[in-house]
């Protein structure tokens, strides 16, 4: 039995893999997923560099007892309500459209790929960067100073 899928001829587009390093992006999509291990199920929109811009990272933010700190580094980088985070609040609706700096990074492990958050940063570390090269000067020298 033959069966036509389109698109399958054409090679694999660069621009259509993960973006990896430093990336302007906005929250675009929150999950919460209450299993063994909690997390939200994040969905990143890519806003620059421009060569990636529109692209879409998911990963995960875990919510367990050991990982809170990054999760909490994530809300205080985007500028997540204060007044929620004192009350041990996340509303998913407010998280939608917080902007910032993140670096990914991918990761295997068994044969399968992650996409890792290693690092935050205010949107402003971003606006505050050179524009002639991929902000890899302020943006990642702040990221790194965590």
């Amino acid at each position: 039995m033959r069966r036509r899928v389109p698109g399958l001829h054409q090679q694999s587009d660069s621009k259509r893999q993960t973006p990896e390093g430093v990336l302007l992006v906005s929250v675009h999509r929150v999950l919460y997923i209450n299993g063994q291990k909690p997390y939200f199920a994040v969905t990143f929109k890519v806003l620059e560099p421009a060569v990636c811009a529109g692209q879409q990272i998911s990963t995960r933010l875990y919510s367990t007892e050991r990982a809170l700190w990054k999760l909490q580094w994530f809300l205080q980088e985007f500028h997540y309500d204060p007044k929620l985070l004192d009350q041990d609040e996340i509303d998913e609706k407010a998280l939608l459209g917080l902007r910032g700096v993140v670096k990914i990074s991918r990761a295997s492990a068994n044969g399968r790929m992650f996409t890792n958050l290693d690092a935050f940063a205010p949107e402003t570390a971003w606006a505050s960067s050179s524009r002639e090269e991929l902000p890899q000067g302020a943006v990642m020298d702040s990221l790194e100073g965590r």
